[in-house]
């Protein structure tokens, strides 16, 4: 058995116990709390002065990039909020935790959190978020994943914010075949981390494979396989005529250049979490923007619009040291989306863990600025079917441009994601 199978074992086993242990503890704080100024209730993570929030991410491991960069833009979300006066007379407040992208810690920092948080704004993995999910059902505090894997659909408190990764996979191989010249009867490689997120994009693959006469070449890797040699390798001998990758930006650099070494020419494309615009200043760089693409939920941070400039102004100057991507967009959108949550929530003077999810229910149509409307009335679909695809550009601001609009294929619209 591996190092990751045993921490995933180790995390599961943790978290059953971990629930035998929370139920009885949570049942007597749950939402029956009290009524606060107003006549709003109030209940878990909400005094009459604060709302916490919890934030489980990984500022360490191997999502490091994109960790800071959600942490730091769902902050400058919250000082702004809070400079405004706050959601419902009361200031939001981040409580954050990095676990480093490992398993035990991730389901210690949400065992932690969870009695002390209204719910979060953001839990980065989505092995993790999958190992807590009874849990989370149990105690009704709302998760805002950055995870986007299928299987996390179903639950009413774990609510996915944008297209799950095999959605995503779908009209990244759309776009393939449309712009890049795959074609019925050829072989498409897909290179996939073990585990929720890689199968879950392996789903969209095969769900296109079948729907296109293609053929689907496997390599399935760890998250600390940072050299792709051996697959490219392998992609080349089975004579792929392009790639998918969903994993992280260390992997999909060294495809991309390993490729471009051994004058493999073919195009390469990521799910949305498989991209770091510092990659561009690597040896990697030039292959990068040649032959890379990236399947984006929403507009980039560069994009051309009112509510980008504005973030990107904003971010820069509370950050001048730090490079604007993609993870900026993600969790200012998460953050905005909990934001809306809580206001109507508000209106409905019931701020308990139920009166948000029952607030997120209604919420059919919003847009935090980046071109594409989320839709949370049904905890079985995720908020949208939409994705942008995105190429490397150093001249890009955030090194991202558009060069296919929000849209979802024919195959995504009509395919399920597998939820419970």
């Amino acid at each position: 058995m591996n190092t990751l199978t045993r921490a995933t074992a180790a995390t599961t086993a943790l978290a059953a116990l971990l629930a035998l242990t929370a139920c009885s503890s949570k049942a007597k704080d749950d939402d029956g709390g009290g009524e606060g100024a107003g006549g709003v209730r109030t209940g878990t993570g909400v005094t009459a002065k604060t709302i916490d929030l919890g934030v489980l991410t990984d500022m360490t491991g191997v999502y490091a990039t994109l960790g800071k960069s959600v942490t730091q833009a769902q902050q400058l979300y919250v000082d702004q909020v809070n400079a405004d006066g706050g959601i419902c007379g009361r200031k939001l407040k981040l409580t954050v935790r990095d676990h480093g992208y490992d398993p035990q810690k991730a389901v210690a920092a949400y065992t932690e959190l969870e009695p002390k948080v209204l719910g979060f704004a953001q839990f980065i993995g989505s092995p993790f978020v999958a190992a807590v999910k009874q849990r989370v059902d149990g105690n009704k505090g709302l998760v805002l994943p950055q995870a986007w894997s299928s299987n996390l659909l179903g639950s009413r408190y774990v609510r996915v914010v944008g297209s799950t990764y095999d959605l995503e996979t779908i009209n990244a191989i759309d776009f393939l075949m449309k712009e890049k010249g795959l074609k019925k009867g050829d072989k498409l490689g897909h290179v996939y981390f073990e585990g929720d997120y890689g199968e879950s994009a392996l789903r969209g693959s095969k769900h296109m494979a079948a729907e296109a006469g293609l053929t689907v070449v496997e390599q399935k890797i760890k998250p600390t396989d940072n050299d792709m040699t051996a697959q490219v390798s392998a992609l080349k001998k089975a004579g792929v005529k392009a790639v998918v990758i969903s994993a992280g930006p260390r992997q999909a650099a060294s495809l991309v250049g390993v490729a471009a070494a051994g004058r493999f020419d073919v195009p390469v494309i990521g799910n949305n979490s498989a991209f770091a615009p510092q990659l561009l200043a690597t040896q990697s760089g030039p292959a990068l923007t040649k032959n890379y693409y990236v399947a984006s939920p929403t507009l980039p941070i560069g994009a051309d619009t009112d509510a980008a400039k504005k973030l990107v102004a904003d971010y820069r100057k509370a950050h001048p040291e730090d490079a604007l991507d993609n993870g900026v967009v993600a969790g200012w959108t998460a953050a905005s989306v909990f934001g809306e949550a809580l206001e109507k929530a508000c209106d409905a003077k019931d701020l308990t863990r139920e009166g948000v999810d029952k607030a997120l229910l209604t919420i059919d149509d919003f847009d935090a600025g980046f071109g594409v409307p989320q839709n949370f009335t049904d905890p079985k679909a995720p908020s949208s079917k939409e994705s942008v695809i995105l190429q490397p550009d150093k001249k890009a601001t955030g090194g991202m441009r558009v060069i296919r609009k929000p849209g979802t294929a024919e195959a995504a619209a009509n395919f399920s994601p597998s939820g419970d």
